[in-house]
């Protein structure tokens, strides 16, 4: 995207535009995602990281300065997103080490198996790749194409921003078509 038709395209998501929002994440999303992943090194962080900082982009999208690159402003939303998690992480290890000296704490960060379906219609199929998803995208995919919910509904149900929901619909939909595009096969 040039600088023009990137202005452009900014501007119209300022006045609230789906498809200028979608254009912008379509551009940004590999670089920031990308930026995420070399500071953190794991991708389940970069990427909670990167959609939580697109969100609060397209929230906060009419304070834009266009005298700064658009992309560095990503990255500082981003970087603030991981100093303020940071700072929690560092807050909460502090208190629990005050209230349980002699405890320590385990993450369990094991994935629940995956579904062994056989595909033997597009239908099925389709199914299997939603659920292959992380459980978040499947459950907004989910709510939002079999259930037909809104997005507020669905920022309701899953207690997450408006912003954050559209930013997972629209992550969710490229993984999926990815999956689509490539013949991804699921069988275990």
């Amino acid at each position: 995207m040039d600088d023009r038709s990137l202005s452009e395209t900014i501007e119209l998501a300022k006045k609230n535009n789906q498809k200028a929002f979608n254009n912008l994440f379509e551009e940004f999303w590999g670089y920031l995602y990308n930026y995420q992943l070399k500071k953190n090194y794991n991708q389940d962080r970069a990427e909670d990281i990167s959609i939580r900082a697109m969100a609060k982009a397209f929230d906060r999208i009419e304070t834009f300065n266009s005298k700064y690159k658009f992309k560095t402003w990503l990255i500082a939303i981003s970087n603030n997103i991981k100093i303020d998690d940071y700072r929690k992480e560092v807050k909460n290890l502090l208190r629990d080490r005050i209230e349980y000296p002699d405890s320590q704490k385990i993450i369990d960060e094991t994935l629940s198996p995956e579904d062994k379906l056989i595909r033997n219609q597009k239908f099925e199929d389709l199914l299997t790749k939603i659920k292959s998803l992380k459980k978040d995208y499947s459950q907004i995919i989910k709510l939002r194409f079999f259930n037909e919910l809104s997005y507020k509904e669905i920022s309701e149900i899953t207690n997450q921003p408006i912003n954050t929901v559209k930013v997972k619909i629209m992550r969710a939909k490229k993984i999926l078509s990815e999956k689509i595009k490539n013949g991804e096969k699921f069988y275990k």
